[in-house]
């Protein structure tokens, strides 16, 4: 007998490992490749069955169809002053966009205008996660239980060798946790236990309780101050109370900011370079309507036989060619980059690509409205043309204090130092006092009327006499020997903060680097207009006397001259517009630096206008005080903004270059059918007419008349034309600058 039971036992752990090693051994079936791999094609270009149908797109299915420069009429125009772009970009961007196309390369980095609601929001790391430590909590719970066992021992049933149980237990609880860090509890018990245990006093009975806790530490996670920071709880390197969500905030909001900043700077870019495209177009036109009166009176002469020959009207039909050339690109313009930001300078570097309607379609799509609508977005407001003063030490401090760029990097400062303020505390040990104190029932009953001859007949009733009372005092201490965990925590936020004190540090060198770049940037665009205006002066001058020697003094100069003088006031009336939108763009830029660029577009953000704690967050509420006031760049911020100075007399220089004024582009009239006998004089060129510091006058047509015939871009090939000695046909382009006032 001791044989086969010891027998028995060695078999079961065999069998168990015979089982285990058989569940070990997989036999997998031999697969047979095939050579056809149609099956994985079908499969790889099948769609993914999914439950959830596809978000259909917002925009339009067909929208207008694009501009081209082949039409014989432009569209109505949409004329649009800065303030009113801006406004109109702000209420339609809910994406931040920039022109290099990111949203479609890089949408997880895209910033919306929803970003500081969904930092502010995030249950584990926003404001509402952080309070939610310190709720009330109710808890209950509910339980019945059936117990039916047999004891080998009569002591262990109560008296009994079967044992049968009917339990139920009910528990109540309201807790809530304090911002020192303590906790409060009030519980009720209820617990009904009905046996056949021969020595209990009733069969079944009721035991009922009220109790009152606490918890407070007094040492590690006591105190406001870091449960403020850390919350309740807390261990080393979960900090992530009040004090780090709402610094959280703060970080996601001036983050936001920047793109804001970012976005207006771009709007006032591409509104910047509109205006050139259309001042650049005016003076292509000009130029192009030039060299056809040239042309005419040569060609006139040539048919004549008076003088001129064939070699000088060839001469002056290829300067008419390559002016329609670059009106034709002027009007269309290439796929180039526009002015933005961060392409050379934080604000954007002027870069005068020209194009009329490449230079719109940016700027609409900056904007956020339809990309073709049938309309020409047209600039209202000019450039300034007065020369604005800054005092440099004041700009300086103000930068440092408002960029929210540097802002976001303090923020970023505080929040480890509060952390590190939080990691001493767990230097400390755990220290807790903890106190309880308990009511208690008991009855046969769990309600009725009270009897005073039995104080047990109900639980309730005996738990409102106060016949038993509990309570319970006391400290609970523990503490890790060498705080290894603490002391990491430590060190670790110290280290942080060393890191984004150093890259505070280098982001102010760069802020007073850029600032003093804008600052020297906005004298030299000034100084370059002046030199430009002078430049265009001279080329009028140049041109007029040339056209007269050439024409009306028996040509005491070569046509050459005549032609080259032309092409070099085409150039300067350019440069002199770009020279005068580099100075807007330089100005610009200086309130991009010194953190004022918001203030000075009439944005500001909602947060800002209700704080009362900031100095800098008075900011113009345009939008509620009606219409907008037209920007005024040398306004200065209140009160500690830097005061911007408008110089309306130019300072005189040492070479006495500066003109007494300014003078924009007059408008250019229609071209006339050309006459020999007509004065030689050009179509008046569009710089020197208009008065100045005025809004940019209206580009009119410079379309020819429909009875004679004009050099074409789809005429056949030059050397046809020539065989046949015929003029040229009539162009195709009729170009307008813009649209004919009312």
């Amino acid at each position: 007998m001791p044989r086969t039971g010891l027998g028995r036992l060695l078999l079961v752990p065999l069998l168990l490992v015979s089982v285990t090693f058989c569940g070990c051994l997989v036999l997998h079936p031999p697969c047979e490749f095939s050579d056809d791999h149609e099956y994985f094609r079908t499969l790889a270009v099948s769609p993914i069955p999914s439950e959830v149908e596809g978000t259909p797109g917002f925009l339009p299915l067909s929208t207008d169809v694009p501009l081209l420069v082949d039409e014989t009429e432009l569209p109505p125009f949409w004329n649009l002053t800065l303030n009113e772009v801006v406004q109109l970009g702000l209420e339609n961007s809910k994406v931040l966009r920039d022109l290099g196309g990111s949203v479609l390369r890089r949408p997880d980095l895209a910033q919306t205008i929803h970003d500081p609601a969904v930092q502010a929001t995030d249950p584990r790391f926003g404001m509402d996660g952080a309070l939610a430590a310190f709720d009330a909590q109710l808890a209950t719970r509910l339980f019945a239980y059936k117990n039916d066992r047999a004891f080998n021992n009569l002591f262990a049933g109560g008296g009994t060798f079967f044992f049968q149980q009917d339990l139920n237990n009910f528990v109540t609880e309201l807790s809530k946790t304090t911002a020192t860090g303590g906790a409060f509890a009030l519980r009720h018990h209820v617990d009904y236990d009905a046996n056949n245990a021969p020595a209990n006093l009733f069969p079944s009975y009721y035991d009922v309780d009220f109790e009152g806790e606490f918890r407070q530490p007094l040492l590690q996670g006591g105190g406001v101050e870091f449960n403020r920071i850390a919350g309740p709880r807390a261990t080393p390197g979960t900090v992530n109370g009040v004090v780090i969500a709402r610094i959280n905030n703060d970080v996601s909001t001036a983050r936001f900011e920047v793109g804001l900043r970012d976005l207006i700077s771009n709007i006032e870019n591409g509104y910047w370079d509109l205006y050139f495209a259309y001042r650049d177009l005016d003076a292509k036109i000009s130029a192009r309507d030039a060299a056809l009166h040239t042309w005419r009176i040569i060609h006139a002469n040539v048919q004549e036989q008076r003088g001129y020959s064939r070699l000088q009207e060839l001469q002056a039909l290829e300067q008419y060619y390559r002016f329609q050339e670059e009106v034709v690109n002027a009007l269309g313009g290439k796929v180039f980059d526009g002015t933005r930001t961060y392409n050379g300078s934080s604000g954007g570097t002027f870069r005068g690509n020209p194009g009329v309607q490449a230079a719109e379609r940016r700027l609409r799509l900056l904007m956020g409205i339809t990309i073709n609508d049938g309309q020409l977005i047209r600039p209202m407001d000019s450039p300034p043309e007065a020369k604005i003063v800054f005092d440099w030490h004041m700009i300086m401090e103000e930068a440092l204090a408002t960029r929210p760029d540097l802002r976001r990097q303090q923020a970023k400062v505080q929040r480890y130092q509060a952390e590190l303020i939080a990691n001493r505390n767990f230097l400390l040990p755990q220290l807790d006092l903890i106190g309880r104190y308990r009511w208690r029932g008991y009855g046969k009953g769990l309600i009725g009327p009270r009897d005073a001859n039995d104080p047990i007949n109900n639980a309730y009733a005996n738990l409102t006499s106060g016949m038993f009372q509990e309570w319970e005092l006391g400290f609970e201490y523990s503490m890790p020997l060498g705080f290894r965990r603490g002391y990491a925590a430590v060190r670790n936020a110290q280290m942080h903060i060393a890191r984004e004190r150093a890259i505070l540090e280098e982001q102010e060198r760069w802020a007073v680097h850029d600032l003093s770049a804008a600052f020297a940037d906005a004298d030299r665009a000034h100084r370059l207009m002046q030199v430009a205006y002078n430049r265009l002066h001279a080329a009028e001058e140049q041109s007029k006397y040339a056209r007269q020697a050439f024409f009306e003094q028996g040509g005491k100069v070569s046509l050459e001259l005549v032609l080259d003088a032309r092409l070099r006031l085409a150039e300067a009336e350019s440069a002199y517009h770009r020279a005068r939108v580099e100075y807007a763009v330089a100005v610009k830029n200086v309130h991009f630096e010194k953190g004022s660029l918001l203030e000075y577009n009439g944005a500001a953000l909602a947060h800002q206008a209700f704080c009362k704690g900031s100095q800098h967050a008075i900011v113009h509420r345009v939008a509620a005080e009606g219409e907008d006031p037209p920007i005024n760049y040398a306004m200065g911020s209140a009160p500690e903004g830097s005061e911007a100075v408008a110089d309306q007399q130019p300072a005189e220089s040492e070479e006495s270059v500066e003109p007494a004024s300014y003078e924009t582009p007059a408008e250019p009239s229609p071209a006339e059918p050309a006459d020999p006998t007509e004065s030689t004089e050009p179509p008046a060129s569009s710089a020197a007419q208009a008065s100045p510091l005025q809004p940019a006058a209206p580009i009119k047509a410079a379309a020819p008349a429909k009875s004679e015939r004009l050099p074409s871009v789809e005429s056949p090939p030059l050397e046809s034309a020539l065989r046949e000695e015929v003029p040229p046909e009539d162009a195709s382009i009729a170009v307008d600058s813009a649209a004919d006032e009312d």
